[in-house]
């Protein structure tokens, strides 16, 4: 009994439970003899037990110690009549059964998977120079591809299911169309990961082979997609004995213990670790099989401050009535009137008991389930749906964007691809650039001018956002357009864009009327507007001057309004004898695609509101706002409540680092370009604020900065509230990946909360480092920060490894809006530098908000 060396998988991502088949029937039996035995001990099971409250139990056991007291573990499992836990474990048990069949069936009928089990020769391809043939062959667990040099050789590691977004056929392929002439692409086909991760592209040796393992990578993909938590959970554990059963017998000694628990992060005493192992080996046989397994790991994952938390809301301390509850709810969580209502929802949709369920009690199972749930996570699930106002002007909203999108490299020597684009536009990005140029054949390209990055036909990039520009979000996206291309190459991008975007490309004023603000994202939706230079103002626009009239205006109007705006590498920064010399730089049809856009440049404040309009942008470099925002920060605010505001990343950055975007949202710039490509503690606060209202790109700015006559200044601000005094206290961690890939490497966990906002608000604070512990540390810390304006907070969770020698290295995190923080117990659900998750790994805290006292202040 136990796991079979077929089911053998050592990628860190985990499998579905396949194990499942072997424990089934050992818990059945168990789950029936237990079930009476309980049964026994709870005859009355008419009705709701009469709330009896009890004051706070005091524990003997403290829960500052790192590991799990021993306890019993038949006890553990006992609840409230007539369902235990091992019951409940039952029910879950075959739910995840089937899953495991599910995915074992297809691994032993579908033929296109039975073909991958095989494994065949391919070519990897990584560039025009670099295709080498490998040996590709999906594990029989149904859950990672290894590879080798050739057939029969050492084969490692190549990629889990579990990190795969989608595979893309060949025609879909930048790399493979560009060898298009030397493989057919229809032989050819691209893995797509999470995250920030390059592409695998490969090249079968026919059609069939390549539509095999597209076809076979996809469904596996669609079934890891649809795995729930718990599955997720069950795929990780099962993919931890595989790594900790050395020999592959389907058992674990104790000697594979230890080294489990080196594995998993843990490093514990060897003879409280020996008693949970004699505890959990029921069948004295000197080693820990399927179910038995499944036991150590519940004593070993058993949560003390989650007991104990429980025990002081229930009075019997075996389940929490629908009173106690609501009482939880309201004392701790803060949920107020809506308790009652929420706590009968929760029930039924954690307690794992259709018996509980039924009489409106949640076991401990259920309570920690819920814990562990997006209703228990610190980020307010009522903020992940698109929740506020879309109907107001753009300038009210903070909008998603990228810088130099085009690049995912560095900003002088790096790569240019479509891939940028699309990667921006499925997180969400709502505004990416073009930096246009005069290209080989009459086709413009895109690159950043001047350097040695690589070139992509203009056209791959409009087919690519025509593609892609709502597949994440249906609220408008704007191309920003750096136009460098001669007359005649720019009446080819105005072609391009016309007949690839079609009916997507706003190329005319809504309902063409003259507004007299800007349109709201709601009014735009599933619209391509480019911002750019444009000849003449909307007005004449609405007005349609005859053409011989605009002819004969057309130069004296590139000569008043065409100033170049202050980005970097604009070749039009020349002498003005020499800008004399140039023809005419912006032909009428390109300019007639900028509708509420116009690009302009800034020269004051003052001069903006005497001599711009509503639907004009000006850029601005981070440097160049930064001491506008000192200079005069109130000023900046105004502005922005009525026209958009672009700030780029210094040209410095040449390594494609970022910048804060804090700083510039503080005074409501709309458009915050950032490096996408580079991740980092900036794309973490950008990836936070936009996290929440759908993913949509689009955040309305809090109302002090949608108000033409705001008084705000975020460098002297003055809060009609009081400050805020926000009350963090890290309890515990759970599961956190290692950093150190040392077999003996166990990470010494702190963890750092970052407030970011207003700069009197920016602040930092750590726990103590708990030594030799990333399984299941213990902190039990408050920290403490006073916030004067929490609609402009963001804040992260960081976990880090403690090192005396060097820096602390990064373990995970999560950054999240003041306003979308929910009080009470939470779980942070860690996610990596990437912004991947790092499932199971969260941390455990309490979050308290108050107002300061009077004699605080």
């Amino acid at each position: 009994m136990g796991w079979t060396k077929e089911s053998a998988y050592t990628s860190p991502h985990g499998t579905p439970s396949l194990w499942l088949y072997v424990t089934l029937p050992v818990i059945a039996a168990n789950c029936s003899r237990r079930g009476e035995e309980s049964s026994k001990e709870k005859p009355n099971q008419a009705g709701l037990p009469q709330p009896q409250w009890r004051a706070s139990k005091k524990h003997s056991s403290q829960t500052q110690d790192c590991y799990p007291a021993h306890h019993d573990l038949q006890d553990s499992c006992k609840l409230f009549a007539p369902p235990c836990s091992f019951r409940c474990l039952w029910h879950q048990l075959v739910e995840q059964w089937m899953m495991a069949s599910l995915l074992q069936d297809r691994l032993t009928t579908d033929q296109d998977l039975l073909m991958m089990q095989e494994g065949v020769l391919m070519r990897k391809v990584r560039s025009r120079s670099w295709k080498k043939l490998r040996y590709f062959r999906l594990q029989n667990d149904g859950m990672t591809v290894w590879h080798a040099r050739q057939s029969g050789g050492r084969e490692k590691p190549s990629f889990s299911i579990s990190d795969v977004e989608t595979v893309r056929k060949g025609h879909d392929s930048e790399l493979l169309r560009g060898l298009a002439e030397e493989f057919p692409l229809e032989q050819g086909f691209t893995v797509v990961f999470h995250g920030r991760r390059s592409n695998l592209d490969l090249v079968a040796n026919s059609v069939e082979e390549a539509q095999t393992w597209t076809q076979g990578l996809q469904l596996l993909v669609d079934l890891v997609t649809s795995m729930d938590q718990q599955e997720r959970l069950d795929q990780w554990l099962s993919d931890w004995f595989q790594r900790g059963d050395k020999n592959q017998d389907g058992r674990m000694s104790f000697e594979e213990i230890q080294r489990l628990l080196h594995l998993m992060n843990v490093e514990m005493d060897q003879e409280y670790a020996f008693s949970l192992f004699q505890t959990a080996d029921i069948s004295q046989s000197g080693t820990l099989e399927g179910e038995e397994f499944v036991q150590f790991y519940k004593a070993l994952t058993k949560r003390n401050e989650v007991q104990e938390l429980f025990e002081n809301f229930s009075a019997d301390g075996q389940k929490l009535t629908l009173l106690e509850f609501v009482d939880f709810l309201q004392e701790e969580q803060k949920e107020k009137d809506y308790a009652p209502d929420l706590a009968l929802e929760l029930i039924n949709r954690y307690e794992p008991s259709d018996s509980g369920k039924l009489r409106h009690v949640l076991s401990m199972d259920g309570f920690l389930s819920y814990l562990c749930s997006k209703d228990g996570d610190i980020f307010n699930p009522a903020c992940l749906p698109i929740y506020q106002d879309m109907t107001q002007p753009l300038s009210h909203y903070f909008i998603n964007s990228s810088h130099n999108t085009y690049l995912v490299g560095d900003q002088l020597c790096g790569q240019s691809s479509v891939e940028g684009y699309i990667r921006a536009l499925k997180r969400g990005c709502r505004c990416v650039e073009v930096d246009v140029w005069d290209g080989p054949s009459g086709e413009p390209v895109v690159y950043h001018g001047h350097t040695l990055t690589s070139r992509i036909l203009f056209k791959d990039v409009v087919a690519t956002v025509a593609q892609y520009a709502f597949q994440t979000s249906d609220y408008p996206l704007v191309l920003s357009l750096e136009n460098h291309c001669s007359w005649e190459q720019q009446q080819t991008v105005a072609q391009h864009l016309t007949e690839i975007l079609g009916e997507q490309l706003l190329s005319e004023p809504l309902d063409g009327l003259l507004p007299t603000q800007l349109p709201s994202p709601e009014q735009l939706r599933r619209k391509i507007l480019v911002k750019g230079k444009k000849l003449e103002t909307l007005e004449l626009d609405v007005e349609d001057e005859d053409e011989e009239e605009q002819e004969c205006d057309l130069e004296q109007q590139q000569e008043s309004e065409l100033e170049p705006e202050p980005e970097p590498q604009e070749p039009f920064l020349q002498s003005k004898d020499k800008k004399k010399k140039l023809k005419p730089i912006l032909c009428p049809a390109l300019s007639a695609l900028v509708v509420y856009l116009k690009s302009v440049p800034f020269h004051s404040f003052s001069h903006s509101k005497e001599n711009y309009h509503f639907y004009e942008i000006s850029s601005f470099s981070e440097s160049k706002a930064r001491n506008l925002i000192k200079e005069a920060g109130n000023e900046f605010v105004q502005h922005n409540t009525w026209q958009l505001s672009r700030v780029y990343p210094s040209g410095l950055r040449t390594d494609s680092s970022n910048y804060n975007p804090q700083e510039l949202w503080n005074v409501g710039c709309q458009m915050v370009a950032m490096n996408m490509q580079t991740a980092g503690l900036e794309m973490d606060i950008c990836d936070g604020l936009f996290h929440q209202n759908g993913v949509c790109g689009y955040v309305l700015k809090p109302d002090f900065l949608r108000d033409v006559q705001s008084s705000f200044h975020p460098e002297r601000p003055i809060s009609p509230y009081k400050a805020q005094i926000l009350l963090v206290q890290v309890i515990s961690g759970q599961q956190l990946p290692k950093v150190n890939t040392k077999e003996k490497s166990i990470v010494d966990p702190l963890v750092k909360v970052e407030i970011f906002g207003i700069h009197a608000d920016t602040a930092r604070q750590e726990t103590n480092y708990v030594e030799n512990n990333g399984f299941n540390p213990y902190w039990g810390q408050t920290l403490s920060f006073r916030v004067l304006v929490p609609e402009l907070t963001m804040l992260r969770f960081v976990v880090k490894d403690y090192d005396w020698k060097s820096r602390n290295e990064f373990i995970g995190q999560f950054t999240l809006p003041w306003t979308c923080m929910q009080q009470g117990y939470r779980h942070i659900h860690l996610l990596s530098k990437d912004g991947i998750s790092l499932h199971p790994a969260s941390i455990f805290v309490y979050i308290s908000i108050q107002e300061e006292l009077e004699t605080e202040s």
